[in-house]
């Protein structure tokens, strides 16, 4: 008899220990290998945390270092998201996951025929006090440790996987544009331009901060970034409350798209900011798009991208086809695509893909990491109200001028540059007098005449 309870106890305190032999780590965990970019190594280490763009890691020796997000490939920036999300979520109510399957709920039915064969052993045993019984018993825990298992090592939310951009295709577009040039490695594809797109600029602006366009250096590391492999992101950024600040898409013909909201979060469109074209300059004289540049479409060719969204998704004109909240779609193939439409918020109403925040930025005027560069050349101006751009020309090779009209009297600024990226401004009024001012990048302003009669 003393046996038989000893039977029992020992059957009762397996049960009792079966979540740990279901338990993830009570297998052992191998330490992961993490490549850290700048530094050109790979490490071996445990992943304990991710907060506030630092990432804490753990080595063989127990030792905890931190890195920041942005020191890692862009294969372990993303698996660090995903794991940091699972973390979150297991020590919360979130549900991770919204699929749920038959699979589920078989897995539950064999734990509660493992349960079942459990109880009838130990009723047997004690009925009949046969040791043979105990056959029922051993069954029952073998299949509740098989599914405990298969449920531990196989939890994480189920991500499509999406396929790989074609880099050949992809240059096809870009390369369309004269001055525009790219080129790649595994990860990204990379755009070069001057910044100045070979349409008319600036006409149609109403209300101008009194930035004219000038060449960019968006070259060699200066370049834009194209994700070669897009990543479904799991949490879409709102271009709502997200990205007011840098580029959310890069056109084909080079020129960068940002968010149809300017950095006050007004629609820049129903304010008067944009020309014809969608575009205006910034603070850097910086020529830039904030509506999908759907005039591209004559150059490359029906049902082909006018744009490259950051997070690696092409952007395509209007459709007819159903577009989820995104303002994108899912393909038979399992690629993405956005689309535009004619009203706000235009186009990519959240960012799909996955993409690394600069950690200097905070919403909503958060951009993404990396962006090219722009620097400031002349001082930033304010929007001289009443003002309308009505003419913009190419005069010659970095030559132009463009005309605008103040309380009903026309005004020129006409400017250039040269070589050796000396910047010279004249600025021409309605009675004939003229102001003339130099600049040079990295420099403040060198020169500034007084007004002189023309």
């Amino acid at each position: 008899m003393k046996s038989i309870k000893k039977t029992i106890v020992i059957c009762f305190l397996l049960v009792l220990s079966t979540p740990l032999f279901a338990h993830k780590g009570g297998h052992g965990t191998p330490l992961k290998s993490w490549t850290i970019t700048t530094r050109n190594e790979v490490i071996k280490a445990n992943f304990i945390s991710y907060e506030k763009e630092r990432v804490w890691l753990s080595n063989a020796n127990h030792t905890v270092k931190s890195y920041p997000l942005s020191a890692f490939s862009n294969a372990d920036q993303q698996y660090i998201k995903t794991q940091s999300q699972l973390i979150k979520a297991l020590n919360s109510d979130a549900i991770i996951s919204t699929k749920v399957s038959t699979v589920t709920y078989f897995n539950k039915a064999l734990i509660g025929l493992g349960v079942l064969l459990l109880c009838f052993s130990v009723f047997k045993l004690v009925k009949q006090k046969k040791i043979r019984d105990l056959s029922y018993g051993v069954l029952g825990m073998g299949v509740i440790v098989i599914v405990g298992c298969k449920n531990t090592t196989t939890t994480s939310t189920s991500t499509a996987v999406v396929p790989q951009n074609k880099v050949a295709v992809m240059q096809t577009f870009f390369e369309k544009f004269e001055g525009v040039t790219t080129h790649a490695d595994k990860d990204f594809l990379y755009i070069s331009s001057n910044g100045l797109p070979n349409h008319q600029m600036m006409v149609g602006i109403s209300n101008w901060q009194q930035q004219v366009p000038i060449q960019q250096n968006y070259t060699g590391t200066n370049s834009w970034a194209i994700p070669i492999q897009p990543q479904l992101a799991k949490e879409p950024l709102s271009t709502k409350t997200n990205l007011l600040k840098g580029a959310i898409a890069v056109a084909v013909n080079g020129i960068p798209i940002f968010n149809p909201l300017n950095n006050r979060g007004e629609d820049a469109n129903a304010i008067g900011e944009l020309d014809h074209w969608g575009g205006h300059c910034g603070r850097a004289d910086d020529y830039h798009y904030h509506l999908p540049p759907l005039h591209l479409q004559n150059q490359v060719g029906a049902g082909n991208p006018v744009a490259y969204a950051v997070d690696g998704f092409p952007v395509y004109g209007e459709t007819t086809d159903p577009l989820d909240q995104y303002l994108g779609k899912t393909n038979a193939d399992g690629s993405y695509q956005y689309h535009t439409i004619k009203d706000y918020p235009y186009f990519i109403a959240a960012m799909r893909g996955e993409v690394v925040l600069d950690p200097k930025t905070e919403a909503p005027e958060n951009q993404v990491y990396p962006q090219p560069r722009t620097q400031e050349l002349r001082p930033a101006l304010r929007p001289l109200k009443g003002a309308e751009i009505t003419d913009f020309k190419s005069l010659e090779a970095n030559n132009y001028a463009l005309t605008y009209t103040l309380d009903s009297k026309p005004y020129i600024i006409k400017y250039h540059w040269d070589s050796d990226d000396n910047y010279t401004y004249q600025f021409i009024n309605p009675d004939g007098t003229t102001t003339v001012e130099t600049y040079k990048p990295r420099e403040t302003k060198i020169n500034q005449e007084k007004p002189r009669e023309k």
